[in-house]
């Protein structure tokens, strides 16, 4: 089965003694022959079948995974079962594996963004931000400082007393990524987070999300039906197919080092946008690397 990884690095010996082989930290993530099933007998419905990758922990480095494909190929499911969400969650067989242990539930350790937002709605920007960090029990004047100082990450200050319903679309999807990064998760589960958005609102939602994941260094995964935004915010993207959902390849692209304006237009991208076009559309099995600069 096609895997993503990154090599892992540890080190560190006991003082004056020989050298030992470093032990290898376990996966961040690991599928092993996930399938989910909906229903049982004949009228079941496969979601996923067998999708197997892995991504490696590596000290100070996050990783920016897309997934791609046609609908109803299980992109969303994958994104549940890794976060332990019912009723994706748990696989019907195969094993989900986080820092090489089974996940089990939901968890801090995974935050969740959608194009729903899931602001609450009686509550202000601050309080939405802040909201996380009450449940946690940090005493209010911390998590206040912290949220106040994650508005202003996200480019909302001078919105901090406004309430969803005054907010734009945008604006809405900034203070949902506040609130989910205020609490630091290892790994972001992205569903569809700028869908919803115009055409130029997502190029700036893309280039805040490539700013704040440098700085918090989290693992990614972001479903995405854009092929051009896939290539453009992955380090990697998991190509799916559907009936049943299945993982067909796991491309490398370019890690983000441009604004999405100026990166699209260069000629490898191109290429390698309407190459991965091609073989959605064509439902083709895996081709090759994609263009790179």
């Amino acid at each position: 089965m096609p895997e993503t990884s990154v090599q892992s690095s540890t080190a560190g010996n006991a003082p004056d003694s020989p050298a030992a082989p470093a032990s290898p930290a376990p996966p961040l993530v690991e599928f092993r022959n996930v399938t989910k099933r909906f229903g049982e007998g004949p009228e079941a419905k496969v979601a996923i079948q067998d999708v197997s990758f892995t991504v490696e922990d590596v000290p100070d480095h996050g990783e920016m995974i897309g997934i791609v494909g046609p609908s109803g190929c299980g992109k969303s499911t994958i994104l549940r079962i890794l976060g332990g969400l019912r009723p994706h969650f748990p696989p019907s067989s195969g094993e989900v594996l986080l820092h090489g242990k089974p996940v089990e539930n939901a968890g801090a350790d995974r935050g969740m963004v959608d194009q729903k937002y899931s602001l609450l709605p009686h509550l202000t920007v601050l309080d939405n931000v802040a909201f996380g960090l009450k449940l946690a029990g940090t005493p209010k004047a911390e998590r206040r400082e912290r949220a106040a100082e994650w508005v202003r990450k996200v480019g909302l200050e001078g919105a901090e007393r406004k309430y969803p319903a005054e907010l734009s679309g945008g604006m809405q999807q900034r203070v949902a990524i506040a609130a989910t990064l205020i609490l630091r998760p290892r790994v972001l589960l992205m569903d569809e987070p700028f869908g919803a958005l115009d055409p130029k609102i997502r190029l700036q939602m893309q280039e805040l999300l490539v700013q704040l994941w440098r700085e918090q260094e989290s693992t990614v995964f972001l479903v995405t039906h854009s092929v051009e935004e896939a290539i453009y915010l992955g380090d990697r993207v998991l190509r799916l197919a559907s009936k049943p959902g299945r993982l067909i390849e796991v491309l490398e692209v370019p890690r983000p080092d441009e604004p999405p304006e100026v990166m699209r237009r260069r000629p490898w991208f191109r290429e390698a946008e309407q190459e991965l076009l091609r073989r959605l559309e064509d439902d083709l099995p895996a081709g090759g690397p994609l263009a790179r600069p």
